[in-house]
């Protein structure tokens, strides 16, 4: 793929972790999905070598950079077959969500070891009946006690939450009660994994992968006073910092694992032959695959201009460009997957080619964290300002 856009360091970056990713590989994603266990020697190496916390502060051991510097190491990861997907709510949602809000101590506590992979920690925000919609999120929070220093007690459900069993801790969306109006208002908790009260339970998926779903269930959950991130008023304010970087990261992983799938089949059809021609030398083969590649690359430009938006601090315009290359990358993902099967017919569904698996995981990028509907609904509000429908 094209990298002409990309400055000398960006592509430095990108031939590295490429380089990364090729000697791990599809066989040991599918080895480690197979054995049940997780994908810890590449999260240490790629943690080792600066990648996993190269978007987080260098006061505390990051690499100072960016959402489009950590991009592109989960699109390469995705693209050799091996990609990360705690990428996308450690160091890009938890991580940023406390460097730009968190109190000096939450920083201290966790930048270092998010930055070097020592720690991971989860994001819980999907529920039962709310989906993502944090205006209906039930996850409540009530003070034990008056006062600054008063330990907080939560309490709800949720779902569909990535890595829980690995994770140090995880991020929790709640709403409080506002003092002043008496509304509920969003605010995060960072939820030590072994903390009272605070259960999981793993959700049984077709979806095979190294990390787990869990559904959550926190009963009156004891959590300090300084368990609350940044500051109680600005709930949704640190809430909306962290869903533009998941869905820029999310659109990397659609388009790694669409680049994957395309360069597998693009390489059976150059080398199979039928009546003494490959494959790929007739257009019904060749213009489908020509058609993922520009989608695919059409997604990236999306998802450079939604990183390059939000790393200049343009919060609302990231969240834009971010929706948009989210809807663009999971779309391309499933048809390049879906072509690339195609393409190689049976041999398509067999573990050997490493294909049919993504025919499920290509879903993960059009369904999480954010369907393509809702995506439409806020292009046609925000930006067309049509009237809304609910």
């Amino acid at each position: 793929m094209s990298t002409v856009l990309e400055t000398e360091e960006h592509q430095a970056l990108r031939a590295a972790v490429a380089a990364l990713g090729k000697r791990y590989g599809r066989d040991y994603m599918t080895t480690v999905i197979r054995e049940g266990s997780h994908t810890d020697e590449l999260w240490a190496e790629a943690a080792k070598l600066g990648y996993l916390g190269v978007n987080l502060p260098e006061e505390y051991g990051g690499g100072g950079a960016g959402m489009a510097e950590l991009s592109i190491v989960l699109e390469e990861l995705g693209a050799a077959g091996s990609p990360l997907l705690m990428m996308i709510v450690s160091p890009a949602i938890c991580g940023t969500v406390i460097a730009r809000f968190g109190t000096d101590e939450q920083k201290q506590k966790w930048l270092p070891g998010l930055a070097d992979g020592s720690l991971t920690m989860a994001f819980g925000i999907t529920e039962p009946d709310a989906g993502s919609n944090s205006h209906r999120i039930t996850t409540t929070a009530r003070r034990d006690g008056t006062g600054p220093d008063a330990d907080w007690l939560l309490t709800g459900r949720k779902v569909f939450v990535s890595g829980v069993d690995i994770a140090d801790a995880t991020l929790i969306v709640g709403r409080t009660e506002d003092a002043r109006s008496g509304n509920l208002k969003p605010c995060l908790f960072i939820v030590p994994r072994e903390a009272p009260g605070f259960g999981r339970n793993q959700i049984d998926m077709e979806l095979h992968a190294p990390e787990k779903q869990f559904e959550l269930v926190l009963d009156d959950v004891r959590l300090p006073a300084d368990a609350l991130v940044g500051d109680e008023d600005a709930g949704l304010l640190q809430l909306f910092a962290g869903l533009n970087p998941e869905r820029i990261m999310t659109a990397a992983f659609g388009i790694g694992m669409g680049r994957f799938a395309l360069s597998k089949a693009v390489e059976y059809a150059r080398t199979r032959q039928v009546w003494k021609a490959p494959i790929g030398s007739h257009q019904a083969i060749a213009h489908p695959l020509a058609t993922a590649h520009i989608d695919l690359e059409l997604s990236r430009l999306m998802m450079q201009k939604a990183a390059r938006l939000y790393d200049d601090g343009d919060d609302v315009g990231a969240g834009e460009a971010a929706n948009m290359a989210k809807y663009a990358a999971g779309e391309a993902c499933v048809k390049a997957v879906d072509q690339a099967v195609h393409t190689l017919g049976g041999n398509g569904l067999t573990r050997e080619y490493g294909l049919a698996s993504l025919i499920t995981a290509s879903r993960v990028a059009r369904i999480a964290p954010v369907s393509r509907e809702m995506i439409l609904n806020y292009i046609s509000h925000q930006t067309l300002g049509l009237p809304k429908s609910y």
